[in-house]
């Protein structure tokens, strides 16, 4: 598996669930691992073969500006699912910190990993059908 990483990702966002959290921004660190499936892109060379990271920066920033959830892991989910619905990740792993949250702790946070549902194997019929379809016919001999 190839992995395709942003760490230290740093924006605001209004998130929380305390009265003095939900009225301005407060800083978030995020740290995100997506696993592609030996990325094209080590063949072809094209940017279009694998995850842009550049893309995925963009997409963090419009969805720090744009989410309605309030609990970190919520963020942390929104975010696996956008990297495996939009960008085609197999699994990821997601950590959302908000540093210096307490005078006496360095941070707090989540970490989640999640992976991509497997495929639907096609119904046997359908796998019959592909065969006729390609001039092959179970059973049949030449």
């Amino acid at each position: 598996m190839d992995l395709i990483f942003i760490e230290g990702f740093t924006g605001q966002t209004v998130i929380g669930i305390h009265d003095t959290e939900l009225h301005r921004p407060q800083p978030v660190v995020i740290d995100l691992h997506a696993g592609l499936l030996r990325s094209r892109a080590c063949d072809t060379d094209r940017i279009g073969d694998t995850i842009d990271y550049g893309v995925v920066r963009e997409r963090l920033q419009r969805l720090l500006a744009e989410h309605k959830v309030q609990l970190l892991e919520a963020f942390a989910e929104t975010i696996a699912e956008i990297l495996i619905g939009e960008f085609g990740a197999r699994w990821v792993r997601v950590k959302v910190v908000k540093p210096r949250k307490f005078d006496d702790v360095q941070a707090v946070g989540v970490q989640i990993e999640r992976f991509a549902p497997a495929a639907e194997p096609a119904p046997r019929g359908a796998t019959v059908l592909q065969l006729i379809g390609g001039g092959m016919v179970p059973g049949s001999h030449p």
